[in-house]
């Protein structure tokens, strides 16, 4: 059968010659050497040799004398109770910024938070996670916080801030400028506060808005809430527009559920199909069945023709693109097939749409099926007219005094000039956000709240599913919780923590019933049949005016956010601006999204240098009368005339919002319009112009290669029905070896790879790894993975220890997506470790490829040696581990005495000049070992898990001991997943200890691939 094409970027698909050099020279970066321009081009004579010599032989006799800087650690003179050194502690909190619901654990040490893992409590999440929530534990030591109240930016205390502001409340009608607030308590807080003074209000302000499906859930179903949408139950999905997976509503709950729907075993042999509509490669669409591209403008078109498809009486505009036209049919007819057992979702922030949408949903059978109106979301609650008005009340002076709590318009409202001028109309302003952003600067009055793992609070994610926030270490600064505020300033003595306490006791009915809440850190209702709803939406209505909207230019600009610091609320935290982007594998940096097509108008061929080098081209891009300049970078899949560019970028000064977050990229937010009733992410008319300079940026896909080799094996659910074996069939070839081919394919003795108690290996679906980062970003915070920087990450210098490869296949318009997780495989007959002349990578009895840091010399003949290109090395001395302060190299403030707070202290640093890698979290194995030794017990499997198992959303991952026949690992290689299993380089003999399982696609039967990079 023909082989399918994979290529990891662009130049590799057109092989140009950059790229082939790139390859043959396969490692990205040389020792750092530096010497001056005139020693070099001196002619050096033989006495003046002579004095170097003796100056060198002198040098290194000093430096073998001089001591090294001793560090002692220093004990609890008082130690608290419930703190044990060396033993962590876990406390139930909750994750719940920006309209995302995650239930967590907080794991401290010594009374410092250290690692975020998902509530399996919840079942909303069931322990799924994001990038997001991983990386929020590094907010909380984030120096640019604000250390104390202000006012007029300058330190204050609080009893004279609160002393000013309670005296002028009285001047005026106050209004609370806020998110989201999903918090029951603190909302009945604010409605006691504002009642104290007439003609106040609240008024919810959401960054990337969602008020056009608010809006038409009030018009479609009479009340303004998101429903409970149910992938797990879909068998046909249909997204326009919606990353459902990356970043549309919750992601972690969105991805759980739709990981269900793709597993897949030779017993059930089934999975849902995915359409995906959209005009940028998105996460969720990489991760679609059938994908189809279209321009901004065309939204409305294609949601209509939709509707018309399965059975509804409107009339649709004409589409042009044929394949477009025919993936709508074709969505159609797979939806009123499913019997109710479909959804369709869309991430347009526009009610008209919204509400056709909802009339498709209502026609499928989806409500009460896949769609629960019973048990609704409270994820987002933002009103874009609501904000428009309050901006045109500030400018005509209607407001007295403006609370600004966790929203930031002074750099993401859409007419963020208007509210800056408007808000100096208003008398008294205070700001309690965390540090001095945009908004806070502009405010009289700074009352920074408390980081979320210093508070108390709770969280009605859902209706009637409750999850609590508790402290988790002692407040690091001068902080005050936003609800102390509202209390002190209402003349109430109570502070927050007892009135949240007061108001649960009264519900729960007792301390017993609210100390089992806390450790369980949820409330959840028993399950219930899902609630449908009678449709009664205006669809004549809605599709005249999609009808009549305007239509397109030549080029479209789109808005979009990325995975991992999404709207911008996580821009100063250098683990996720270090993440690469799943698409485009970039960090550090937004840009223009553009496909080949595209970028060839604007004189950018693809050529020998693009994407190997890190310098792109810098477009000015105009649209609605607002203008950036950013570089290109080449993205397959996005529509020929589109544009895309992430906003959350384009921040203040670092010394206001932080170094990792100030003066990088530009500021996309000024392109969003408003419609009169929401907020428009995208132009139909955009300009282009080329400025003639280049910016570098950080792109980490081209840095490993796999020459020649398979890497990726994927079939149809057609072809796996037919014949489960076919996908592996090339490993056929290795059987007239024998079974002694393991043992005798090798220089090491006979039975060497034998491991008769416990021997560690880990199973990764490629049909439900999305490609989301969280294993990433979990690995980095568990193991004090190093940040060095976008300098650095140019030179191929990152050090993640866990990777995940993006690899696409088929046609570079509209190509096919496929995501692999790349770690060290700790093979048993490793080539890295035979090839270390000091034995500082050897193999540990449970089959662990481990690392002596303090043995290793830093020769690299391991990284040269390793074949999957997953050894790490430390160029600099990124995080203090020297002994020698001066050979620091220090990045976004990673190394300030606050933020080490995060470090594992478990997992030693690793300093200038060693080699480092996964380890399989060697330490949590150990600890769940322990436990079970002390509890005189074998251990169980699930007790010992990698902190990249516990993050991912999806179950992509299984973790466990091989020879326990009992294990899930064991029943899955042998069993359950026998005909898809595989392992990567199989053919070189390295014996990996990982396997994977390769992807099925519910689609119509194609050549069988594989991946020769």
């Amino acid at each position: 059968m023909e082989q399918k094409k994979y290529w990891k970027g662009l130049e590799e698909l057109h092989n140009t010659n950059s790229h082939k050099a790139a390859v043959e020279n396969e490692f990205s970066g040389d020792l750092p050497f530096e010497e001056s321009e005139g020693l070099l081009s001196a002619m050096t004579p033989r006495r003046d040799f002579l004095k170097y010599l003796g100056f060198t032989t002198a040098a290194a006799t000093i430096a073998a004398s001089c001591e090294i800087p001793v560090n002692k650690a220093i004990p609890y003179v008082n130690k608290p109770e419930e703190i044990t050194p060396g033993v962590p502690n876990y406390y139930a909190s909750t994750f719940a910024i920006d309209g995302e619901y995650v239930p967590i654990v907080v794991k401290t040490r010594e009374g410092r938070p250290i690692k975020i893992e998902g509530n399996t409590l919840s079942k909303i999440t069931e322990g799924a996670t994001t990038a997001r929530v991983q990386g929020a534990v590094l907010g909380l030591y984030d120096v640019a916080r604000l250390r104390f109240p202000t006012i007029g930016g300058v330190e204050a205390s609080w009893t004279d801030l609160d002393k000013q502001v309670g005296a002028a409340l009285a001047g005026g009608p106050v209004v609370l400028l806020s998110n989201t607030i999903s918090s029951p308590t603190t909302k009945k807080l604010i409605g006691e506060f504002l009642a104290k003074y007439p003609g106040s209000r609240h008024v919810s302000y959401d960054a990337v808005s969602y008020s056009g499906l608010l809006d038409a859930s009030l018009v479609a179903y009479g009340k303004r809430v998101i429903p409970s949408y149910h992938f797990e139950n879909a068998k046909v999905i249909v997204s326009l527009g919606a990353d459902f997976i990356g970043t549309w509503l919750n992601p972690a709950e969105y991805g759980r559920q739709y990981a269900k729907t793709r597993k897949i075993n030779p017993e059930r042999p089934e999975m849902s199909k995915h359409y995906q509509f959209e005009s940028m490669m998105s996460l969720t669409g990489a991760n679609a069945d059938e994908r189809f591209t279209h321009k901004p403008s065309e939204t409305n078109a294609v949601v209509l023709a939709l509707y018309s498809a399965v059975g509804g009486s409107v009339s649709a505009p004409a589409i042009t693109d044929t394949r477009l036209a025919n993936g709508i049919k074709e969505a159609a007819k797979a939806l009123l097939a499913a019997g109710g057992k479909a959804l369709v979702v869309s991430g347009s922030n526009d009610v008209n749409v919204q509400t056709i949408v909802a009339a498709i949903n209502d026609k499928i059978g989806a409500n009460g099926s896949t769609i629960d109106w019973n048990i609704t979301s409270n994820y987002r609650e933002g009103n874009d007219a609501e904000m428009a008005a309050l901006v045109s009340d500030m400018a005509a002076g209607n407001v007295g005094t403006l609370l600004v709590y966790n929203a930031n318009p002074a750099y993401d409202y859409y007419n963020a000039a208007a509210f800056t001028d408007a808000l100096k109309k208003v008398k008294t302003t205070v700001s309690f956000n965390d540090r001095r952003d945009e908004t806070t600067i502009l405010c009289k009055y700074a009352a920074p709240d408390h980081h979320f793992l210093e508070s108390w609070s709770d969280t009605e994610g859902k209706t009637g599913h409750y999850s609590f926030t508790q402290p988790t270490i002692s407040p690091l600064f001068k902080t005050r919780a936003f609800q102390d505020a509202l209390l002190t300033w209402s003349g109430s003595t109570t502070i927050w923590s007892d009135y949240l306490k007061q108001e649960w006791l009264t519900r729960l009915g007792g301390q017993e019933a609210w100390d089992k809440t806390l450790q369980d850190g949820i409330i959840e209702p028993a399950a219930t049949p899902l609630g449908g709803a009678t449709f009664a939406g205006n669809v004549a209505d809605a599709a005249g005016k999609l009808t009549a909207a305007k239509k397109g230019g030549q080029y479209e600009l789109v808005l979009y956010e990325k995975v991992a610091i999404g709207n911008g609320r996580f821009a100063n935290n250098p683990w996720l601006q270090e993440m690469p982007d799943p698409i485009t594998r970039a960090t550090w940096d937004n840009y223009a999204c553009v496909s080949n097509t595209l970028a060839k108008k604007f004189s950018t061929e693809l050529g020998d240098d693009y994407e190997v080098h890190s310098e792109k081209k810098v477009l000015k891009i105009t649209a609605n009368g607002k203008s950036v300049e950013l570089p290109l970078v080449i993205v397959p899949g996005i529509h020929p005339d589109v544009i895309a560019i992430a906003v959350g970028y384009g921040r203040g000064k670092q010394e206001d919002v932080g170094k990792a977050a100030g003066e990088r990229g530009a500021n996309a937010y000024p392109f969003v319009t408003f419609n009169g009733k929401s907020f428009d992410y995208f132009a139909t008319e955009a300009t282009v112009e080329n400025t003639g300079r280049e910016f570098p940026i950080g792109m980490t896909q081209t840095h490993n290669s796999y020459e020649g080799r398979p890497i990726i094996k994927e079939t149809t659910l057609e072809e796996f029905i037919k014949n489960p074996k076919e996908v592996n069939e090339d490993r056929e070839e290795f059987a007239h070896y024998g079974a002694s081919f393991r043992d005798d394919a090798t220089i090491y003795p006979k039975g060497e790879f034998t491991y008769p108690g416990i021997k560690w290996g880990m199973s990764i679906d490629l049909n439900t790894c999305f490609g989301c980062g969280a294993c990433t970003i979990a690995c980095q915070s568990e193991n004090n993975v190093s940040v060095v920087g976008k300098d650095q990450v140019v030179l191929g210098h990152e050090m993640h220890w866990i990777r995940i490869d993006r690899y696409f296949s088929g046609d570079e318009n509209n190509p096919e997506v496929v995501f692999q997780p790349m770690l060290c495989q700790h093979c048993d007959n490793a080539p890295c470790e035979n090839v270390c002349p000091v034995a500082a990578t050897n193999h540990s009895s449970e089959g662990i490829n481990q690392m002596a840091y303090n043995r290793c010399i830093g020769t690299r003949y391991c990284a040269n040696n390793c074949p999957y290109k997953v050894r790490r090395f430390n160029w600099r001395d990124w995080n203090g581990a020297d002994s020698f302060a001066d050979n620091l190299y220090d990045v976004a403030d990673m190394n300030d005495n606050i933020t080490r707070m995060v470090l594992n202290p478990d997992v030693v640093m690793r300093s200038h000049g060693v080699m480092e890698k996964c380890s399989f979290c060697v330490q949590r194995l150990q600890d769940a070992k322990l436990s079970a030794k002390k509890a005189g017990r074998p251990l169980l499997d699930g007790e010992a898990k990698t902190a990249c198992q516990t993050a991912c959303s999806s179950d992509a991952i299984v973790f466990g001991n091989v020879n326990d026949q009992q294990s899930e690992i064991f029943k899955l290689r042998n069993v359950e997943q026998k005909e898809r299993l595989y392992y990567v380089l199989e053919e070189v003999h390295t014996l990996p200890s990982i396997n994977y399982l390769a992807k099925i696609r519910n689609k119509v039967a194609e050549p069988k691939a594989t991946h020769e990079a």
